[in-house]
């Protein structure tokens, strides 16, 4: 299977993946559950969407789905780029696995924004992910 160049996580809630829906561009979606035969592999570059979890605390803020993900090389090399889906009820926690998987692969935190996010969040992603994509850092073009 080729993946896009977004990859994201979704829980059963479906927050991320009607995000990812108001984005209109091409997605590959991490299933739900860690199960090797279920397990996608990068084929390109990408940057990766993802939920907070962990109710403010710092332990289980990446859905373990990621961790597993993330933990196969080849997508660990492949990633470019990070955006988080948070809730700011949780303060310094607010799209804290962003910020861990910025951290750990050394990739840029290109954008957060809350629960469902706004059409501000889709637009400003949009645009952003356009941007980033065509700039002289990252050289490789987003496909569609």
């Amino acid at each position: 299977m080729t993946t896009q160049p977004l990859i994201y996580f979704s829980s059963h809630s479906g927050s991320c993946h009607r995000f990812v829906e108001k984005l209109q561009l091409p997605a590959t979606r991490i299933p739900i559950g860690h199960l090797p035969e279920n397990a996608i592999l990068a084929t390109q570059p990408y940057v990766l969407l993802l939920p907070t979890y962990g109710g403010g605390s710092s332990h289980g803020a990446v859905p373990k789905e990621v961790v597993h993900f993330l933990n196969i090389p080849t997508n660990r090399a492949l990633i470019r780029g990070v955006i988080a889906a948070g809730n700011t009820n949780f303060g310094e926690a607010y799209a804290l696995a962003g910020s861990i998987i910025a951290q750990k692969c050394a990739i840029p935190f290109l954008y957060r924004f809350e629960l469902l996010g706004t059409e501000r969040d889709v637009q400003s992603v949009k645009q952003g992910l356009k941007t980033f994509w065509e700039s002289a850092h990252t050289k490789e073009p987003i496909n569609g």
